[in-house]
């Protein structure tokens, strides 16, 4: 301050008050002030942003009063930790063991407490949200909008497609309604709400940035819609909407190494199993009892086929529409009601997508020769069921498929059927019979194909000892079994 004060006498003693005039010193003192009461320039926004962020305003209306805050408790038991000297050594485990089982508690019961967020669908209470959310909680709350909290039921879970439906006990509530999920396309607007980190009522915007993505390895049945609207843990049971306020999708799932990248299960696929789950509490699904696997160069080059397209089988599962209808291993389905099918995941989604009793054309290859075949779905039954019955398959333990053209060629003659898979501890293991082995004859009884397999394999009865004639490699011999 004293140096501005010494400055400004100096200007004026050498005579600069002469080029002054009474502007400059008004200019001075009110320069600071014009300058902070001056109007900043307004920006009109074009009608179409404006509609656009009213239509974000509607969504988040209608939206946001029926998304709820899932949080789920679960008693988990751990036995404490002991010090364990000379790398667990077994001379001294048992010793440490009794010690400290005298001095500590044999097992710790803690909470564990998971988030995630779910969305009502009906008004009397049902909401719908991710399977992993409630898998194995033994409370689960459920927190609305309004701030009000209830305890919630589970109604059905269904781990294949992550998808569950819990209930509260009360009415009058706000919900959503589905909308198409076939119709989408990639740009369009999505809408993800949901409660990421426990933040209630968070609402992102983005595009749909692609559609039916598969071989995540994140469920069983995967067609995803893929999205950059921000989700994060929290999210996941929530909604994914379109511009109009309607479910396109159930948030379950993000990259987490990647920014942008959220998935969500279609509201199609969705809707079908939340149905059963409600009317039925267990879901049906059709199938068709085939094992299949993308068809590569390598092995259409391997088989004799000329075109690399379509989908191989590679399974066969015992009394199965597949094997009713005809199919056999090595068979190439190259479509299914007119549809293409480039992956193992174009068929499951018209397969699950369908009602049981559905009957399906299917256009095969076949030693390069095209066949259509009608097939009928049935109801798929548990993993437990197919497990066992594939154990039980045959007296033998194995399971065969006819020869491909290649090897038809290169075998020592023109019959018989591969060993695709043998039981362990059954009595084709024990006898030593292996996979890829090429069986001819049973008991002096020529097999030319499956089916002759398994008839004569049916007559066989316990107790007995049969003779089989087989080629391994280059050599051919008879393997006494005994049954």
């Amino acid at each position: 301050m004293r140096k501005f004060v010494i400055f400004f006498l100096t200007f004026l003693v050498l005579g600069g008050c002469d080029n002054l005039d009474s502007s400059f010193f008004k200019n001075l003192f009110t320069s600071k002030r014009s300058i902070l009461n001056e109007e900043p320039q307004k920006i009109t926004p074009s009608e179409q942003i404006i509609n656009i962020q009213q239509a974000f305003e509607k969504v988040a209306e209608v939206a946001l009063p029926a998304v709820v805050n899932i949080y789920t408790n679960q008693r988990v038991k751990v036995r404490p930790f002991y010090p364990m000297p000379f790398d667990d050594s077994p001379l001294f485990r048992d010793f440490f063991e009794d010690f400290f089982n005298d001095i500590l508690p044999k097992e710790r019961e803690y909470k564990s407490t998971s988030l995630g967020s779910g969305f009502i669908i009906s008004s009397d209470g049902y909401i719908v949200t991710n399977d992993h959310v409630i898998k194995n909680a033994d409370e689960i709350n459920v927190k609305l909008h309004d701030k009000r909290t209830f305890k919630a039921k589970v109604v059905g879970r269904d781990p294949k497609t992550d998808v569950a439906v819990i209930k509260i006990n009360v009415n009058n509530l706000p919900f959503l309604k589905f909308g198409d999920s076939g119709k989408i396309k990639i740009g369009q607007w999505a809408i993800a709400v949901g409660n990421p980190f426990g933040l209630n009522g968070t609402l992102t915007v983005g595009v749909i940035s692609a559609t039916g993505r598969s071989n995540l390895g994140i469920e069983t049945y995967e067609d995803f819609i893929q999205t950059d609207a921000s989700i994060n843990p929290g999210n996941s049971g929530g909604p994914l909407l379109n511009i109009y306020g309607e479910v396109i999708g159930i948030n379950t799932a993000i990259v987490a190494s990647g920014q942008g990248i959220g998935f969500a299960i279609p509201a199609n696929m969705a809707k079908n199993i939340i149905e059963q789950i409600i009317k039925k509490g267990v879901i049906e699904r059709s199938w068709l009892g085939v094992g299949i696997q993308k068809l590569t160069p390598e092995l259409a080059e391997s088989m004799g086929i000329k075109k690399v397209e379509g989908i191989l089988i590679n399974r066969i599962y015992e009394n199965s529409p597949a094997e009713k209808a005809g199919l056999k291993e090595g068979d190439v389905i190259l479509e299914c009601n007119g549809t293409k099918l480039e992956d193992p995941s174009d068929l499951q989604k018209i397969v699950i997508g369908v009602p049981v009793g559905t009957v399906l054309k299917l256009k095969i290859l076949r030693d390069n020769k095209t066949l259509q075949i009608d097939i009928k779905t049935e109801k798929m039954p548990s993993d437990e069921k197919i497990e066992k019955s594939e154990i039980n398959r045959n007296i033998l333990g194995i399971k065969v498929r006819d020869l491909l053209p290649k090897e038809k060629k290169e075998a020592f003659y023109k019959f018989g059927v591969v060993v695709l898979e043998v039981m362990p501890n059954s009595p084709a293991d024990l006898a030593g019979i292996m996979e890829g082995d090429i069986i001819f004859t049973i008991n002096q009884k020529q097999i030319k194909n499956s089916n002759d397999f398994k008839q004569i394999v049916s007559n066989l009865k316990k107790g007995s000892i049969i003779n089989i004639f087989l080629q391994r490699d280059n050599r051919t011999f008879y393997i006494a079994v005994k049954l």
